[in-house]
């Protein structure tokens, strides 16, 4: 099936926008966001449970302890998703619970907990697509070094053949990360996220690491998953923008991309790490002793589809005097989370922003779809994670009528659309999120759920935008607004 082509994404036509046959529609949500149950059933603390619980770190106070009780209400959870009509669910497993500390055999009670939830979302006709890393390092890990060792990476290698072992004949599409980009650069470069470590030079130990562990994880899911089975990353890759031509600004944008993107797609999809990245941070970092003989050659372990994450673009231009760089989308910190373009400075593209201040912007992800399938051709790609976080305030008779998040969705799947029309391979959506729930430094004041949750009674009520995304699923095309 051809799509036909789109030239306004919030046109009328948009209305009449069909996806190929096939065409995956799912949402997604993470471990440590929805869980709970902490300290149940064997599970030992993760890096986000440590610094959740460190003053000052997460708004409020906040913790995961019970987040949406996911734990507990799971089988709740999946009926709701039937309701809606979701045909995959991609969900992360949490490290500590299926082999507490990092190391050693795997958690029964852990696995059993994943094992069952697979087994309702089969029931329920649902495809479960498993992420094995979001976020949720085991504390003992981090304590021994983190990501900032190559150990961690051995030992991901290890864990991903436990989950393998038990959830392969069941559940076909495995992801090894997902964005490992924040992982690297959030947690341990401006520490705006666990563990909350500031120096830049760590946080490119991080991410090759991260990408080893992403090498290992791969060979270990094809060793022991079904010769069916799928094997994905997700890359929260970074639609860069220079502010002008000016050379200086082309320059400026050019190392944001090779701290942010090219850093993980050079090893993982071409083989190696970019020249001018090695340049652009040779005084942080010595590459040639970091990157062992071997480690690059595995990370490029070839895999059958990329995720890719998109919620907003960005914009950059070189320092101009006596301005200082704007705090970056992702949050504010006094340290930089881009080692070698600590000077570049970022800008609020014009327009509406989401409730987390990120600019609305649909021609960000068609521009990011069309650049990776022309770098990458014959690679399949989904999208893993997009959607926006809104006040979602109740209206009158109690339900939340999202119109703004409707319409944030509106515009992005006809951006989609178009990028499948001008040849992208792009075989499914996934929205963020199912639910609303622990948003990480934010705690519980953002809410990018369709599904609204009452944390004081675990009510969940879907919003008009989960009813909408439900007609966008049973039409395998956009509902108007």
């Amino acid at each position: 099936m051809t799509a036909t082509p789109v030239t306004t994404p919030a046109s009328t036509a948009v209305d009449r926008l069909h996806f190929p046959p096939g065409f995956l529609w799912g949402a997604a949500t993470a471990a440590y966001q929805i869980e709970g149950a902490v300290a149940e059933d064997g599970r030992t603390p993760s890096i986000w449970d440590t610094f959740s619980r460190t003053p000052g770190k997460v708004v409020n106070g906040d913790t995961g302890d019970i987040a949406c009780d996911h734990y507990h209400r799971y089988r709740t959870d999946v009926t709701l998703m039937s309701h809606l009509g979701l045909q995959a669910y991609r969900f992360s497993l949490s490290w500590p619970r299926v082999q507490p500390g990092g190391r050693g055999p795997a958690n029964r009670a852990g696995l059993d907990f994943y094992s069952r939830l697979v087994d309702e979302l089969l029931d329920a006709g649902i495809q479960p697509v498993a992420t094995l890393y979001h976020w949720d390092l085991p504390q003992e890990r981090e304590d021994e070094g983190g990501w900032t060792v190559r150990e961690t990476a051995e030992r991901f290698g290890e864990y991903a053949a436990l989950a393998a072992d038990a959830l392969g004949d069941r559940v076909a599409l495995w992801t090894t990360l997902n964005e490992p980009w924040c992982s690297a650069f959030l947690g341990y470069g401006s520490g705006v996220h666990a563990p909350g470590r500031t120096d830049p030079a760590l946080a490119l130990r991080a991410a090759h690491h991260l990408n080893l562990a992403h090498g290992r994880a791969t060979a270990a899911l094809r060793t022991t998953l079904p010769a069916h089975a799928q094997v994905a990353v997700t890359l929260n890759l970074h639609q860069v923008r220079a502010l002008t031509s000016d050379p200086a600004d082309l320059d400026a944008a050019r190392r944001v991309d090779a701290v942010g993107n090219r850093i993980f797609t050079g090893p993982m999809l071409s083989g190696g790490y970019p020249a001018d990245l090695i340049a652009d941070t040779a005084h942080l970092v010595d590459w040639d002793t970091l990157v062992a003989p071997g480690d690059e050659a595995a990370i490029a372990a070839p895999i059958d589809l990329l995720g890719i994450n998109y919620y907003t673009p960005t914009v950059v231009s070189a320092p101009t005097p006596g301005a200082a760089a704007a705090a970056h989308a992702h949050g504010e910190s006094d340290h930089s989370p881009w080692p070698g373009s600590e000077n570049v400075n970022f800008h609020l593209p014009p327009g509406d922003t989401t409730d987390m201040g990120w600019a609305i912007d649909p021609t960000g992800l068609y521009d990011l779809l069309m650049a990776v399938s022309r770098a990458h051709p014959g690679l399949p790609l989904a999208i893993t994670e997009n959607g926006a976080a809104f006040p979602d305030l109740p209206a009158e008779d109690g339900r939340i009528h999202d119109h703004d998040r409707i319409d944030y969705l509106h515009r992005h799947l006809a951006a989609v659309h178009r990028a499948i029309a001008d040849g992208a391979d792009v075989r499914g959506y996934f929205l963020w999120s199912l639910l609303d729930n622990f948003e990480w430094a934010y705690g519980y004041g953002k809410r990018f759920g369709a599904v609204h949750v009452d944390y004081a009674t675990q009510l969940r009520t879907p919003k008009r935008s989960a009813r909408w995304y439900s007609r966008a699923i049973a039409a395998n095309s956009i509902p108007g607004l």
